[in-house]
């Protein structure tokens, strides 16, 4: 009994001892600094003010004046230290805060950037739309995710729209285009990945992005960019890129019959052995384009700017060129029989459109309004005349 009592004893004694050499040593640290700033407001005025008097004698009144103003400059001087000690304390402590605060929302970004990446793999579709909209509002606010995050979508969009359709729920290769379903009515999610990558495109970093050989029928890409994206082998017919930006992009047998691409930009575009059968080129940007062995049968370039584009052995028979500007354009061994020009069709100089088969008919004039065309969603392809 006697030695379980004395153990708490004991422990309670350390404590104690403890707690009294801290409160000495508080003690100690304390009758310190007072004897150093009385030796400072004390002791040191009478000091300096004697060694600037250097043996000269003065009232004992005037000393005492000069004593007090070497106190008050002391007293400047300590207080602005203070001032600075307490703003140096204060940025460190909001550095602190700072680098507290931005740990805590990288970790929070994180944590929502794990749980968006597993909803893409739910069976349920609104779970995967709403995993795509929470990687695309990620990648909005945080620059570091946003090359993984259109990384991940292109990756979203090559496995799940591969080209030529696997899955029993894709349309198969050879249904009719007229048959198909626009992409956000047969595959929601898809479209909304696309959208995401032709918004995030507009600002990213990495130099080339992978959309080779997806199945993107009519797909709804109005407006979007996609400048130096690879769409190789890929097939977009009948789809919707009014106003797209594909600067540079890779179209290296790209089907894009009745695709419309209305003002789009294609300016320096490799869209070589292509399908353009009656797709929409009107007013667009094909400056330096190549077009090399390019189907264009029944596309409408009509007011397109194609300085400087490469139709080397292209097939432009019944396009209609009214309008378009091929001042500097590479025609050698093209095939126009039948193309339609007019008189604001621009040619290089000593070509003769007329032996190239090339009719001359009126202008058309101004072209219509796109508020004015059918919607993508009810849109028809008309037959095309040409064959395969």
């Amino acid at each position: 009994m006697p030695m379980e009592t004395g153990e708490p004893d004991h422990g309670r004694r350390a404590w104690h001892d403890g707690l009294v050499g801290r409160r000495v040593a508080a003690g100690l640290l304390a009758g310190a600094g007072l004897v150093m700033l009385g030796t400072v407001f004390v002791v040191l005025p009478g000091v300096v003010v004697d060694h600037d008097l250097a043996g000269a004698s003065v009232t004992a009144q005037d000393r005492l004046a000069a004593v007090n103003d070497v106190r008050t400059t002391l007293l400047q001087v300590v207080g602005g230290l203070v001032v600075l000690f307490g703003a140096y304390a204060t940025w460190r402590q909001l550095r602190v805060s700072q680098d507290g605060l931005r740990a805590t929302q990288e970790g929070y970004v994180t944590d929502r950037f794990s749980r968006a990446v597993d909803q893409l793999g739910s069976d349920k579709l609104d779970v995967r739309i709403g995993g795509l909209h929470a990687l695309w509002r990620i990648a909005e606010q945080s620059a570091r995710d946003r090359e993984a995050i259109i990384s991940i979508q292109a990756a979203y969009l090559r496995t799940h729209l591969p080209w030529p359709p696997a899955g029993p729920e894709s349309p198969a290769a050879d249904v009719p285009i007229n048959d198909i379903a626009p992409l956000e009515t047969r595959a929601a999610d898809a479209q909304v990945a696309l959208t995401a990558l032709g918004v995030l495109c507009q600002h990213r970093e990495q130099s080339w992005v992978n959309l080779s050989i997806t199945d993107l029928r009519r797909a709804d890409c109005d407006g979007l960019w996609f400048p130096e994206v690879n769409l190789d082998r890929a097939c977009m017919e009948a789809a919707g890129l009014y106003h797209a930006n594909l600067t540079q992009a890779s179209l290296v047998s790209v089907n894009l019959r009745h695709a419309d691409l209305t003002t789009a930009i294609l300016r320096r575009a490799r869209c070589v052995l292509a399908d353009l059968r009656a797709a929409k080129l009107v007013q667009t940007d094909l400056r330096e384009a190549d077009f090399t062995e390019t189907d264009l049968r029944e596309a409408n370039l009509r007011k397109a700017d194609a300085h400087g584009a490469i139709f080397h052995r292209a097939d432009l028979r019944m396009a209609d060129l009214r309008g378009t500007d091929l001042s500097t354009a590479n025609l050698v061994e093209a095939h126009l029989t039948g193309a339609l020009a007019s008189e604001r069709t621009r040619w290089p100089a000593d070509f003769d459109h007329t032996a190239a088969g090339v009719v001359d008919t009126d202008d058309p004039g101004p072209e219509p309004s796109p508020l004015l065309q059918p919607p993508g969603m009810t849109w028809q392809a008309p037959p095309l005349r040409s064959t395969p």
